[in-house]
């Protein structure tokens, strides 16, 4: 094959992984495709049964290879982090909570569902403490 269709192949590829949601597959075919391009365009004039070969050879390599690594790099585990680092913050009831009772909380601009954790009920307006997280609900305390 003529090498600027390798080349061309490879970017459409890689175009297509931008296009479809974090798989991260067709990444590893197109950059293949480029190395073939890059060697045949080099001068390194194989027959197109190797260039194929070679091709789905590194493909499928560089994926088994490479592909674990890119996803745990990308997807970090530190988003938790973010959620409980709102121990210790304070927010604002927006429904009463009585004891142990479910409810809505603001902090940082959002609603949450809060449990309340103190040994009193949370009435409107009160300030609250966050006491730990859990998922998605809060569960607070009297500030």
């Amino acid at each position: 094959m003529v090498w600027w269709y390798w080349m061309v192949l490879g970017l459409l590829l890689m175009g297509m992984e931008l296009a479809t949601p974090g798989g991260f597959y067709l990444l590893f075919f197109g950059l293949a495709a480029l190395v073939v391009g890059a060697t045949t365009g080099l001068g390194l004039q194989l027959p197109d049964w190797v260039q194929w070969l070679l091709f789905s050879i590194l493909a499928v390599a560089s994926l088994l290879l490479f592909r674990g690594r890119l996803l745990r790099t990308i997807k970090r585990t530190d988003s938790l982090a973010e959620v409980d680092s709102m121990v210790g913050e304070q927010g604002t009831v927006l429904t009463s909570i009585g004891v142990g009772g479910m409810g809505k909380v603001e902090l940082r601009g959002t609603t949450w569902n809060a449990c309340n954790a103190g040994p009193g009920t949370l009435v409107k307006d009160q300030r609250c403490r966050v006491h730990r997280v859990d998922g998605l609900t809060l569960w607070v305390t009297a500030a």
